[in-house]
């Protein structure tokens, strides 16, 4: 068994998403990237148009705020912090299952049995409760944990700064994507080659965006492995 911190960014205020005021009013969830544009560039424009995705994203953003439960005290006077606690929610009902479906799909294929301590209800109930002015006291990222924790754990590591993880430097897997890409595009018995627009797609390899490539060589995966029949 193994022990993993799955819910301790989004408690405690660890993601980059938490401390920019952009991504903190934006009117859509703050982890929306780039790369979801893109890979919507890639499809078909009468798909796109049927599917229409950024509504689709915006009943669901628009639903998620309209369940977060009502701040009470003298805190709820403040703009700040009624919006951080919108934040707080939306990371941990709408990021952090992904997460946790992503932990468990990995340690199963492994056979690991891998526990997530800081999911305990009580814990994120009592962490979600809490004023974000006290989760940030000290002007960093998970102050309350860096607090909770500064005699248990070295120095080195109570004040280590918060670091995104790492992507791939080998260029060896670009050029990989970049081939599975390039023989995907070439082939229209595809699976996923109904729901693209080869010129558009194209496009999206002249962009050097990895991610897109990745997420259109993952849906291709998806409706092989599956064996999905799509009717367009």
């Amino acid at each position: 068994m193994a022990l993993s911190g799955e819910a301790a960014d989004e408690l405690f205020g660890g993601y980059s998403s938490f401390h920019d005021p952009a991504q903190v009013q934006v009117d859509t969830f703050p982890w929306t990237e780039d790369s979801d544009d893109i890979v919507r560039r890639s499809l078909e424009p009468g798909l796109v148009e049927k599917l229409d995705l950024p509504g689709y994203l915006d009943e669901q953003y628009r639903k998620a705020l309209a369940e977060v439960p009502a701040l009470t005290g003298p805190a709820s006077a403040d703009p700040h912090e009624r919006r951080m606690r919108e934040v707080c929610y939306l990371f941990l009902t709408r990021n952090l299952p992904k997460l946790l479906d992503r932990k468990d799909r990995m340690s199963m294929a492994s056979g690991l049995e891998v526990r997530v301590p800081f999911c305990d209800h009580r814990l994120v109930e009592y962490v979600f409760g809490t004023p974000w002015a006290y989760k940030t006291f000290d002007g960093r990222e998970k102050s309350l944990l860096r607090a909770a924790t500064a005699d248990l754990l070295p120095q080195s590591v109570v004040r280590r700064i918060k670091s995104a993880i790492p992507a791939i430097q080998d260029p060896t897997y670009g050029r990989m994507l970049r081939t599975r890409f390039t023989t995907l595009l070439n082939d229209r018995n595809a699976a996923v080659a109904p729901l693209l627009s080869v010129d558009r797609s194209r496009a999206l390899d002249a962009t050097d965006n990895l991610r897109g490539v990745e997420r259109i060589l993952a849906l291709q995966d998806f409706l092989t492995d599956y064996n999905v029949s799509l009717t367009v």
